[in-house]
């Protein structure tokens, strides 16, 4: 004798969701167009969650929510749902960089400073794997010519070859990221010998910078983060004049003369049309490891006052930590382990508040047609340099 076969109302299903509510966005979830499918297939109750991006902060939340709620609406149990969830990132403005068969980077993310030695790179590389850890597709470019830092943070052998390949059709030439850690990398780092001095004049420098952005097979990335130098030079003049650019994260620590340094990289971005997502406050307190107790080595909230002075958004606080530095020299960011510090913690809230920002301003940019690129075809070895400039 057969049991009764499982019963299920689409309708009421789709009724109860329309009570499950996003908080980063104050909508429920099929206003928001989040549920694609609900089937019975295979004896279970399939429902196929697509979400914006993988790194919402809610993310966990709305899954566990929706599931329940398909349970507490039918006749299945929790063994026989079957939750689906994927990721549709969006643009944030034109797609910067889109090349048939070769790359389909959908957002670049600038991360910037008004002066060095606030920690950019640190922030750089750590937003990436963090955004990497949460699910997304990450790329990272090390636009800093004159000191490239990622071959070292992200452990790249000094005699690494950069792999390339040639499109015959278009006589150009692509090479191939180094993939560590989740990202894909690339680096001036990568092609000449840093031990040398970088004698290079403005023209040089911004076609080598330009050909990293577009004679790199990047694949098909949701965010390509970019390390830019120090300072509002050649370089960030024209990556703003030939790339279209999601949005900027500016670094910053927290001594009250920080104030003078936002100021200078707001108005660059400003000047050139960049939407500033934010300001980072990083090296912002030291926490002792016998102690516990919080200390504020460089005075706290000079980061905080310009962006609130500024009227930008201040997106998050990063703590001095030894293992961010270790991390660091030893080639493992501190972000691969988000949950097991303090300043992975906070990594991991930077990167919920840049995606998250990313997906408000995609939200309001014109229609997107959907491109689905195939991969790149397979590479053959080329010499360790760039192409010529």
């Amino acid at each position: 004798m057969f049991g009764l076969a499982k019963k299920f109302s689409k309708e009421a299903i789709l009724a109860a969701l329309c009570k499950v509510i996003v908080p980063e966005f104050e909508k429920d979830i099929i206003s928001l167009d989040f549920v694609k499918n609900i089937e019975v297939k295979n004896g279970k109750l399939t429902v196929d969650l697509v979400l914006p991006t993988f790194a919402l902060k809610s993310e966990r939340e709305i899954a566990i929510t929706v599931k329940k709620t398909v349970i507490e609406n039918s006749d299945f149990d929790a063994a026989s749902v079957e939750l689906n969830c994927y990721a549709d990132v969006k643009p944030a403005t034109v797609k910067s960089i889109y090349k048939e068969n070769i790359a389909d980077v959908k957002n670049v993310i600038l991360v910037a400073s008004g002066k060095g030695g606030v920690g950019k790179s640190t922030v750089a590389s750590n937003l990436a794997v963090a955004l990497s850890r949460l699910g997304c597709r990450v790329g990272l470019l090390d636009a800093d010519v004159y000191g490239p830092s990622m071959p070292t943070m992200f452990g790249v052998p000094k005699d690494i070859e950069v792999q390339g390949f040639s499109v015959e059709k278009s006589n150009e030439t692509f090479m191939m990221p180094i993939e560590k850690h989740g990202i894909k990398l690339m680096s001036i780092g990568f092609l000449v010998d840093t031990a040398s001095a970088m004698i290079w004049r403005g023209p040089m420098i911004a076609s080598a910078s330009m050909q990293m952005f577009f004679n790199v097979a990047w694949g098909d990335l949701d965010y390509l983060v970019v390390d830019l130098p120090p300072g509002t030079g050649d370089i960030q003049l024209t990556i703003s004049q030939k790339v279209a650019i999601a949005g900027s994260v500016i670094v910053s620590t927290p001594q009250d003369i920080a104030l003078a340094d936002v100021v200078r990289a707001k108005a660059m971005f400003d000047k050139v049309g960049i939407p500033i997502l934010g300001i980072v406050e990083n090296m912002s307190y030291f926490i002792c490891d016998g102690c516990e107790k919080r200390h504020e080595i460089f005075t706290h909230g000079g980061a905080k006052k310009a962006a609130l002075d500024l009227s930008l958004p201040f997106l998050a606080e990063i703590p001095l930590e030894l293992q961010v530095r270790t991390g660091a020299d030893e080639g493992k960011p501190v972000s691969l382990t988000l949950d097991e510090s303090k300043s992975g913690l906070a990594f991991k809230e930077l990167a919920h508040e840049v995606a998250t920002r990313l997906v408000k301003a995609s939200q309001k940019s014109p229609v997107h047609i959907p491109v689905k690129p195939s991969e790149p075809k397979p590479v053959t070895s080329t010499k360790k340099g760039l192409p010529v400039l």
